[in-house]
């Protein structure tokens, strides 16, 4: 075990102080957007200032063990980031993993670099990711069922906006094909007639905006994102989606083609090991509609929010698990009392990283000790044996435990 730098990236979304302070570090002045713990080749983690990508590819099997490296190959298959937003980010989704791959090749036979602006396609992986609040944590996710946005249309009493209520037929059955037909009309008619629209239901929705329930928080969402982004489609998005808030504990899972955008907020987010993205506004980075489009899913979606499941509580220690639906990844939450003990005993590649408090870590067999403080990360290959965390804090520590 190792502990484990984490590469921090400057985006200018981010909060210039919530991860600094999570680290107790001065603020620079500089947004910090994540932190990654990993080893994706644009961004890798180091130990002792050697990148983890090198480290693995120079022993695969020690450092994932045979069932990962036959499953994945010679790279960790997830990454596990510290991500801190303080306006929103790019109206998004990723593909699935045979979008990827062909996504992939097609770009690379086209000859565009991987550093090319208008690259969609970074690496040849889906990107399922898991986001677990921090903070309370707001964020855009996942197609409305249709009856509720119809709600917050007739709510809207809005002419320019009435015109569109022909799209969104009332049988349950046409529902996946109305929200395409609106979004796809939405996100290819002319920036003019865009720029109206959205200034007619800006006009509308500020009459709303004090009701106290979803629809004002979704209107006060609109309102602000046309202020960051004014005509931008992202600002139409956000009619059509789920409004998250999320308090500290608490997760949203987001698939393949599921159009999102966190809002704000600080939490633990970890995923397949990819960097591919397919925006579709609310950022000055390259926007691609028709592939956008091409990878969405339009099936509707209640609550994105995922179960977090109870696993052990001795009522000094407590442990959390957030299944999902995929291989690359799983993560735990644990909370550790002040000297006690939680074994850390899985078969494969495992980072540790530490939110609050601190914790000491042991390996049983040897006694090596590493300390983990917020921020900070630990590096344990699957050729390692058993390890062992005790709280060494006044408070809880918190730790967060990612797996392959």
């Amino acid at each position: 075990m190792q502990l484990l730098e984490g590469s921090v990236r400057n985006y200018s979304w981010g909060s210039t102080s919530a991860i600094p302070e999570l680290m107790g570090k001065e603020s620079d002045g500089r947004p910090v957007a994540e932190v990654w713990f990993g080893a994706h080749p644009v961004s890798p983690s180091t130990i002792a200032g050697e990148r983890l990508d090198q480290i693995i590819d120079a022993d695969p099997q020690s450092a994932l063990g045979a069932r990962v490296e036959e499953r994945f190959g010679s790279r960790l298959p997830f990454l596990l980031k510290l991500l801190a937003a303080d306006e929103p980010l790019s109206l998004q989704a990723h593909p699935t993993l045979t979008q990827a791959q062909e996504g992939f090749e097609r770009e690379n036979s086209q000859g565009v670099a991987l550093d090319a602006t208008e690259r969609n396609y970074k690496d040849a992986s889906h990107k399922p990711e898991l986001i677990v609040a921090l903070t309370n944590f707001h964020a855009m996710a996942g197609f409305r069922p249709l009856p509720a946005t119809r709600e917050l249309f007739a709510l809207l009493r809005c002419e320019k906006l009435g015109r569109y209520l022909t799209m969104l037929d009332a049988a349950p059955e046409a529902e996946e094909d109305n929200l395409r037909a609106l979004f796809t009309t939405w996100i290819t008619i002319p920036r003019a007639s865009r720029v109206e629209l959205i200034d007619a239901i800006v006009d509308s929705a500020k009459h709303h905006v004090d009701r106290g329930d979803w629809m004002a928080d979704v209107l006060r969402t609109v309102i602000d994102l046309n202020n960051r982004y004014p005509g931008d489609v992202g600002v139409l998005g956000a009619l059509l989606l789920n409004h998250v808030h999320l308090v500290p504990g608490e997760a949203m899972f987001l698939q393949a083609g599921q159009l999102h955008a966190y809002i704000s907020g600080l939490g633990v987010e970890i995923m397949a090991n990819s960097d591919n993205v397919l925006r579709g506004g609310l950022t000055s980075k390259y926007v691609d509609v028709p592939e956008l489009v091409r990878v969405l899913d339009f099936e509707s979606l209640a609550d994105p929010r995922s179960m977090q499941v109870k696993v052990a509580s001795d009522n000094v220690t407590e442990q959390w698990d957030y299944p999902v639906p995929v291989e690359e990844f799983g993560i735990s939450r644990i909370e550790l009392a002040p000297r006690n003990v939680v074994d850390i005993d899985y078969a494969g590649p495992v980072i540790v990283l530490c939110t609050a408090g601190a914790a000491q870590v042991t390996d049983p067999e040897t006694g090596e000790q590493c300390e983990l403080r917020p921020g900070r990360a630990l590096w344990i290959p699957a050729a390692d044996a058993l390890k062992q965390a005790s709280g060494l804090a006044e408070g809880n520590t918190q730790l967060f435990v990612a797996r392959a």
